[in-house]
């Protein structure tokens, strides 16, 4: 297993420092407004990262954190005119009903900033002992001139960053790039109680605290969007490492952008969806399976267009399983059925779990891997138009789905019923029929082809249509789908 580590910009091998333990921390969200589609990217990858080494059978402790406290959260706050905590509180709610709805489980630690405060004293406190920060005013800033390692992670020349990055202008620092641990409070700010006077801890101090109180001093993995490659994670291996004397994580993980007409979603350029926005359009399935359909490194480029698409092969997908089990029910009916030569398609499903892991291996490539899954769904059409027949078919056809579920269940997706998808389909379209009214319509037509009334069951199909509701007429009864545009 391999894992492209942005630390070193190569593929390595995966070896955790205390096997099988695994220690994950993902940067989490700052709560101060709805979340868009680049936290679902995030939020999706460090899942499914999550789920495919406990599948893999390591022991996974994966810790994603809230940043409760910040300058946005003020100004939220003063604009909704609520208190800061309420602005915070609001918005985490909101951001666990995303989540649910995009099938991300919760972190097994999920820790506030706000929870720990202490921590973060503590740990500045050494810094300023070591040297390694210094109280101005009451600010107190880390010296990144004394950490000779920084840019270690992004890879850039201090000379360089002084010239020319984004840095706060403070005229208390005594280098541009050092950067805030504690912040002394302005009036009418929340506040806590510290050494250097009433403040609040700087935004990179946050992640060092929790990490370090529920993973250790040093952990496997670290990880976030790219946009926290610099200063933030740059910012946090210096203080922490200055902190232990440690490494801080040994494999660095960063998930590329979403873009929009080739430039990146943020809410700072206002180009962006909210989760909540897209999934009045979108089953929250196909969100999350066109955003695995990338690999996590790489930038999606955002549109209806794509989310359609995906919509299309998520329904391929669903009709597929509804063909496995007609057909299983046919056999288990004995019906008559073709004597095929069952080898080749038995070959397939014997490396379609090599070929699954394989690819997740390769530093988690959700995109082959699902590729993998599309090739297979193919195939067992193409396995169920030669109408095979036989107790060997019946159990290939089990199998196909028992293997299907497993590998799905690490990327948690196609774990539905065909039924399921189609009601969710009904919902979101706005069709404007529920199931029970389809299903008294269906009865209708059924009552009138009995009574070889073909005209009245003929208008009752191209009503239905008409609405986006498509008709399947099999061996006892009459299914509905709804149809995919």
């Amino acid at each position: 297993m391999r894992i492209y580590n942005t630390l070193s910009r190569r593929k390595e091998e995966f070896l955790p420092i205390n096997p099988p333990h695994v220690g994950i921390y993902a940067c989490g969200v700052t709560v101060y407004d709805y979340c868009h589609i680049g936290h679902a990217r995030s939020a999706i990858v460090f899942d499914v990262i999550r789920n495919y080494l406990v599948y893999k059978g390591y022991n996974v402790k994966y810790v994603r954190n809230f940043t409760d406290i910040d300058d946005k959260i003020i100004k939220k706050a003063n604009e909704e005119n609520i208190p800061w905590n309420e602005v915070a509180k609001k918005y985490t709610e909101a951001y666990y009903e995303d989540m649910e709805s995009l099938g991300v489980r919760r972190a097994d630690v999920e820790p506030k900033a706000t929870e720990h405060i202490g921590e973060m004293i503590e740990i500045i406190k050494v810094l300023i002992e070591k040297g390694y920060a210094y109280e101005v005013s009451g600010n107190v800033y880390f010296s990144v001139d004394k950490f000779t390692e920084y840019g270690k992670l992004s890879k850039r020349d201090v000379k360089e960053m002084i010239a020319g990055a984004r840095i706060e202008v403070d005229e208390n620092k005594r280098n541009p790039l050092d950067f805030a641990l504690w912040k002394r409070s302005k009036e009418g700010e929340p506040f806590w109680e510290s050494p250097w006077g009433r403040g609040r801890p700087g935004w990179h101090i946050e992640c060092t605290a929790m990490s370090i109180k529920h993973l250790g001093k040093s952990f496997d993995i670290h990880g976030g969007g790219a946009d926290l490659l610099f200063p933030h994670h740059e910012n946090e291996i210096a203080q922490s490492e200055a902190y232990t004397g440690k490494p801080f994580a040994k494999y660095w993980i960063h998930n590329g952008f979403i873009t929009i007409n080739k430039e990146k979603m943020s809410k700072s350029l206002g180009n962006f969806f909210t989760i909540k926005e897209v999934l009045k359009k979108f089953d929250p399935e196909v969100v999350r399976v066109f955003l695995l359909l990338t690999h996590y490194r790489n930038p999606i480029e955002f549109s209806d267009e794509q989310l359609r698409e995906v919509e299309s092969s998520i329904d391929r997908f669903y009709s597929t399983i509804q063909r496995i089990d007609d057909y299983v029910e046919l056999l288990n009916e004995n019906i008559k059925g073709s004597s095929i030569d069952n080898r080749d398609f038995i070959e397939l499903l014997r490396v379609l779990e090599k070929n699954f892991e394989d690819a997740m291996d390769d530093d988690f490539n959700t995109a082959l891997a699902i590729g993998y899954i599309f090739e297979f769904i193919r195939e067992i059409n193409k396995f169920l138009d030669k109408k095979p027949a036989g107790d060997e078919c019946f159990e290939l056809l089990l199998k196909s789905k028992s293997v299907l579920s497993k590998m799905c269940a690490v990327l948690n997706i196609f774990n539905r019923s065909p039924h399921q998808w189609y009601l969710s389909l009904l919902k979101i379209k706005d069709i404007g029929l529920s199931e029970e009214e389809i299903i008294r319509k269906i009865n209708e037509r059924q009552r009138a082809r009995k009574d070889k009334q073909w005209d009245i069951a003929d208008l009752i199909r191209k009503e239905l249509e008409d609405k986006g509701i498509v008709l399947e007429d099999k061996r006892f009864r009459t299914d509905w789908k709804v149809r995919i545009k």
